[in-house]
């Protein structure tokens, strides 16, 4: 054993001599031209701006590859999630969550329609694919649980239900990326509001016994919790916005609310949207339902540095869209391969508008045009292969590909239902004070 570990100590220092004589030439190269050459900021900038160039160019390219059947019961499609690939696979189905209280799955590829899932009289509200399973889906209910199902069965029954409270209301949920914590987030209810908890262990085994909760989150919020969304790689990190305002983050590896609190930002307005975004996800950002825009950096909240990296009050206004007018936002996508965060809005005629962010504000990349009819309510890009899902008001899944070409562009009439998200949805215009930095 000694001998061997000899060796393994000899061959570590022979590699690190190795590493040395091999990239520290090419480091000091590196490092005496960005010092020494007076326009490497700008072949630096060169690059980022190639990036963004491309994703504008894939942008341009993407037409109506695939179009769902409309269902007998039309509804609005207000939430997407897509079956995570195992390696070397690709995604094989799309979830969609249905203002008719009801979960539609489709062939990824296709848009044939495979199953749907309902709660009656209970609401459903957003749909995520487990990261380690793509066929166990889950959903949000009104009535008080998360519902678990797996598409391979032929059966409407949940496999699994994780069940809070008697007052719970849910509208909100998200499962981490090691599909080891479930977190949900309720409507007020007098003058109660949870994050609730539960282990999520098991339910690629099909257990069919309801989980009570780990525990619950109850003094960081004041109002409805609208959104919940865990750390892309971070599984004990997750954030969460609501009503009043507030975009929270939590670690939930502490052993109290207080202790988990990392940090509460304020966004002045009721919040409809939240995601990470940033090299190692160290940003959060967050839109309003009156189509406001925040961004933050968490990383300085222990620095001198400001957190707030950009605030735009109403982005209808901060924005020039040429003919078509920016009527809403949808949601925001981080690109890790341009290293940029983009915001998706649209008009109520289905345009949708792409937008770049930056700390100088916001600008117009591109514009796809002539496939919904009415509100865009949800969408998912898929950066493998550069596609792009969108849902809208008008009861259309589409399915946007580089380059592709579609048989028949006719679009459907738009549907003019109210849907229980607009039913819910309250701004608050008082100004709100941050807990913390």
């Amino acid at each position: 054993i000694f001998l061997s570990f000899q060796q393994d100590v000899i061959a570590g220092f022979l590699y690190a001599i190795l590493i040395l004589v091999v990239f520290h030439p090419a480091v000091d190269l590196i490092d005496n031209f960005n010092l020494t050459y007076k326009y490497a900021p700008f072949i630096i900038i060169t690059f980022e701006m190639t990036a963004v160039e491309k994703i504008e160019e894939q942008l341009a390219s993407l037409h109506i590859a695939k179009r769902s059947t409309l269902s007998e019961e039309p509804a609005y499609l207000l939430d997407i999630d897509v079956s995570k690939p195992a390696q070397s696979e690709s995604s094989r189905f799309v979830a969609v969550s249905c203002s008719n209280k009801s979960i539609r799955v489709y062939n990824r590829e296709t848009l044939n329609f495979l199953r749907e899932y309902s709660s009656c009289p209970g609401i459903l509200n957003g749909v995520r694919f487990a990261h380690a399973c793509d066929s166990i889906v889950f959903s949000a209910c009104s009535d008080g649980t998360v519902k678990c199902w797996d598409i391979r069965l032929a059966t409407q029954k949940a496999v699994q239900i994780f069940r809070g409270y008697p007052s719970n209301v849910f509208i909100s949920f998200d499962i981490n990326c090691s599909d080891l914590i479930i977190c949900a987030g309720t409507e007020k209810v007098e003058k109660d509001t949870f994050l609730v908890f539960w282990d999520a262990r098991g339910i690629t085994n099909c257990a069919s016994t309801a989980k009570k909760p780990l525990g619950v989150y109850s003094e960081s919020h004041n109002d409805d919790i609208t959104k919940i969304c865990f750390h892309p790689i971070k599984p004990s990190l997750v954030v969460s916005g609501s009503t009043d305002g507030l975009v929270n983050v939590f670690d939930v590896n502490k052993d109290n609310e207080d202790d988990a609190l990392v940090s509460t930002c304020n966004s002045d307005s009721s919040v409809s949207f939240i995601g990470w975004s940033g090299k190692d996800y160290e940003q959060v950002y967050c839109m309003t339902h009156d189509e406001g825009f925040c961004w933050w950096d968490i990383a300085q909240l222990d620095t001198e540095e400001p957190i707030t990296l950009l605030h735009v009050q109403d982005v209808r206004d901060a924005v020039c869209v040429g003919n078509n007018s920016l009527r809403y936002l949808v949601g925001g996508l981080y690109h890790e391969k341009a290293d940029k965060l983009f915001l998706v809005g649209g008009t109520s005629t289905g345009t949708i508008h792409l937008f770049s962010c930056s700390t100088d504000g916001l600008r117009l990349v591109g514009t796809l045009c002539g496939g919904h009819s009415a509100t865009v309510r949800s969408f998912y890009w898929n950066l493998a292969d550069e596609s792009l899902l969108t849902g809208g008001e008008d009861a259309q899944l589409l399915l946007w590909k580089p380059g592709a070409a579609e048989r028949s562009l006719a679009k459907k009439a738009s549907m003019k239902v109210a849907s229980s998200v607009q039913k819910r949805v309250r701004v608050h215009s008082s100004p709100l004070k941050s807990r913390k930095k």
